[in-house]
């Protein structure tokens, strides 16, 4: 793995330094080169995880996700469950009503096994907006009038320390000792019981597995935005996470939810270091979900991947301004792991876990000023003399094929089995919506990108964001909000057009994806939310995931012919 990404990097980047070469190397392209070389890592990561994946689903077929976690094999699934497991929700200033709704669903359907009694149930929350407390703690009351003979628990701090982390520590403080496993939850998280019993049966013959992680897949939505969003995430993910796991083997990731974790060597050892320091990258952890799977790996506990789809899903954000500040708190947690790279004792490979976590928020903006210090030169025509169109225009496409190397692999999987496509609604639909999601991708791309890029350089001004309540559900995003998110992105998208147009009007063609994304970002931003358009898309089945089609219990799904 290491030899082919350093072989990809190393071409891509000296087909680059010889195309930008012509005319001799000024400084300004040495700082293009350095952004760049930026951005390689991430790019070829996601290229061979995507091929490998395929090739595992091609040449093993339903038996892949097991040839990457030997463990599944060791149960058949009717193995009894003898374990006590804790279900955990933390939450935190947020409508109460869904996340409890799915939280008791799973109790519910529980109810319907032999198995019920070994789980109990916790919400834990940390909100302190006394209106939404009230609710919670209503919510769940009524709840346990209707299951008196079901543990289920509700506890609210007094203050948000350390965030989620610092929830679960404290649950973990109080009744950690009383359970063999437990299982987090987000406030948006969803699972069905055969997930759930499978990941307790492989954990019951596996003690050296600490942490067991599910494929998680988005809920099914409305919006048109939210719908093509996890469209093309769930086959971003599909082939990208089957090749990770082969590799990452038993140091793999952990995605901080729908994981089912050993308690007591997490409660040992995965507690998390506050970070001394006043500035952006100290205080408490944000990103708290890779940092655990490393402690837990060098406590000498196995972190695996269950690669395939189950009952196991999320609510993803229903505009782009709400995925563009969950982006940015994500993107201020990942760069604190910066200051965790020389934690000692971790394993080889849990380092490259945190590297990969910073990479991944680097490799954008590290494009968008490589981007930026292109078009300034326009400036300087006399270094593009003689540089081949042809080198450009190949170098180009090549790049932008690679991006969507994982979404194209995970494609490639659906396609290839008539049987998988049906679900999707057919081969043709697939394809259909695979165009579209691309194309709706392209635009979102750069705006996120040109957002993250403003939030890095905050960073180092010691700007940094908190840990608010998420908005998880709206109808459609407004003019207004959009406008205060997204001007510094219309902003720059107007003015670089200028720029170009003056001085080299032909690089208008190549930068077009750009430039439109980022001169109309606010009414892209809102029209991914109009009704009118998630309409049509719910009508037409374009996005359309298998849960759509063929709902299972618990799913909350609007009706069709409710939206329409």
């Amino acid at each position: 793995m290491l030899a082919v990404n350093v072989t990809t990097v190393v071409l891509l980047f000296a087909a680059m330094a010889t195309f930008l070469s012509y005319g001799g190397l000024i400084w300004i392209e040495w700082a293009m080169l350095a952004a760049y070389a930026l951005t390689l890592p991430w790019l070829s990561i996601g290229l061979w995880n995507a091929v490998i994946g395929l090739w595992l689903d091609r040449k093993y077929a339903r038996d892949a996700a097991t040839i990457v976690n030997p463990a599944l094999a060791r149960i058949s699934g009717d193995e009894p469950i003898s374990s006590r497991i804790a279900v955990v929700m933390p939450l935190r200033n947020e409508d109460p009503a869904p996340s409890l709704q799915r939280l008791r669903g799973l109790q519910e359907d529980l109810a319907n096994t032999a198995w019920v009694k070994h789980f109990d149930f916790y919400v834990l929350s940390d909100t302190d907006d006394p209106s939404i407390a009230l609710r919670e703690e209503a919510g769940v009351a009524q709840w346990r009038r209707c299951y008196p003979d079901v543990s289920i628990q509700y506890h609210r701090r007094n203050c948000n320390a350390g965030y989620k982390a610092g929830n679960i520590a404290e649950f973990l403080d109080r009744s950690g000792a009383d359970y063999d496993f437990f299982l987090p939850l987000d406030a948006d998280s969803m699972m069905g019981t055969d997930a759930v019993l499978r990941l307790v049966r492989v954990m019951q013959v596996s003690p050296e597995i600490g942490m067991l992680q599910s494929l998680v897949t988005g809920l099914p939505s409305k919006t048109f935005f939210t719908r093509a969003f996890q469209f093309g995430m769930r086959h971003g993910m599909r082939s990208y996470t089957l090749g990770s796991a082969w590799w990452q083997a038993d140091c793999g990731p952990n995605w901080g939810h729908n994981v089912l974790i050993r308690t007591a060597p997490f409660h040992q050892h995965c507690m998390l270091p506050k970070l001394p320091g006043k500035g952006a990258l100290s205080g408490d952890i944000l990103s708290h979900d890779q940092l655990e799977a490393a402690l837990m790996r060098r406590a000498g506990y196995e972190v695996r991947v269950l690669a395939e789809e189950s009952e196991s899903h999320e609510e993803n954000p229903p505009s782009l301004a709400d995925f563009i500040r969950r982006e940015l708190r994500w993107c201020n947690g990942n760069m604190q792991y910066l200051r965790l790279l020389g934690l000692p004792g971790l394993a080889t490979l849990s380092r490259v876990q945190l590297y990969l976590a910073i990479q991944m928020y680097v490799a954008a903006p590290a494009w968008m000023l490589f981007v930026i210090l292109g078009a300034s030169m326009a400036a300087l025509p006399e270094q593009f003399v003689g540089a081949p169109l042809w080198l450009g225009v190949s170098l180009f496409a090549t790049l932008l094929v690679l991006n969507l190397m994982p979404k194209l692999m995970g494609l490639a999987q659906i396609l290839s089995d008539k049987e998988r496509a049906a679900p999707y609604g057919g081969r043709g639909l697939v394809c259909a919506s695979g165009i579209v999601e691309i194309l709706v991708s392209m635009l979102m791309a750069p705006i996120v990108a040109f957002g993250l890029s403003l939030f890095l350089v905050g960073l180092v001004f010691n700007r940094r964001v908190g840990w608010d309540a998420q908005q998880r559900h709206r109808d459609r995003l407004e003019w207004k909000e959009a406008a205060r998110v997204l001007w510094p992105q219309t902003l720059a998208g107007f003015a670089l057009t200028a720029w170009l147009a003056v001085l080299v009007p032909w690089a208008l063609i190549f930068g077009a994806p750009m430039l439109i994304a980022l001169g109309f970002s606010i009414p892209i931003a809102v029209i991914t939310t109009s009704p009118s358009l998630s309409r049509w898309s719910v009508k037409n089945g374009v996005f359309d995931i298998p849960e759509d089609r063929s709902p299972s219990v618990g799913l909350e799904i609007p009706p069709r012919a409710d939206i329409a």
